[in-house]
């Protein structure tokens, strides 16, 4: 008998990547079961930074660990990167804003989701203003640019040592260069 989804996309599987690769060398501990989604940096009471992912979440722990392999020094000094969020029900410049800084987040979790076998949706992350969601196609379109992009220049550094964990991990084999990266997949 197989393992169940559920088995087999396990968080603490992915806690545990996590900690093997980034650790010891990054001082970083990725936890599940938190309300929303947040980063911590080490403080002065706290010698470890914090990466939360919500719930039991695995797509929700493969976003936050996206933002995080992009996030360069001054950003992972700062609470949430020093990112803002405006809740459900952005209006459309806030709705563009949130999507210009969520293109390589997502595009980088679409890799991670390629690496362990996980089917991938884009998040807009917004049911639109009045019940009228927003139009995704601009969205969707540069999440694919994006992702194509890094398959020409390579990932960034703690992206690919992570990438290579998890294709290990979940033994999917993945091979950045034969990911085919299609936006009606998005859809």
């Amino acid at each position: 008998m197989g393992a169940s989804a559920s088995d087999l996309f396990d968080c603490a599987r992915l806690e545990s990547v996590f900690r093997h690769c980034f650790a010891e060398s990054e001082n970083i501990r990725l936890v599940g079961g938190a309300a929303e989604p947040l980063y911590q940096p080490a403080e002065d009471n706290r010698v470890m930074n914090l990466l939360f992912f919500r719930e039991d979440y695995f797509a929700s722990a493969l976003h936050e660990i996206s933002h995080w392999c992009i996030a360069g020094t001054e950003r992972r000094r700062q609470l949430d990167f020093g990112y803002w969020y405006a809740p459900e029900g952005r209006n459309q410049q806030e709705q563009q804003a949130f999507e210009s800084v969520e293109v390589k987040p997502q595009a980088l979790e679409w890799y991670f989701s390629f690496a362990c076998g996980y089917p991938f949706r884009i998040s807009v992350d917004n049911f639109g203003v009045a019940g009228v969601a927003p139009d995704t196609s601009h969205f969707r379109h540069s999440v694919v640019t994006q992702a194509k992009a890094w398959q020409k220049t390579g990932l960034p550094a703690r992206a690919t040592q992570f990438f290579e964990a998890l294709s290990e991990e979940f033994n999917a084999r993945a091979d950045i260069a034969k990911i085919h990266f299609d936006a009606e997949a998005l859809a």
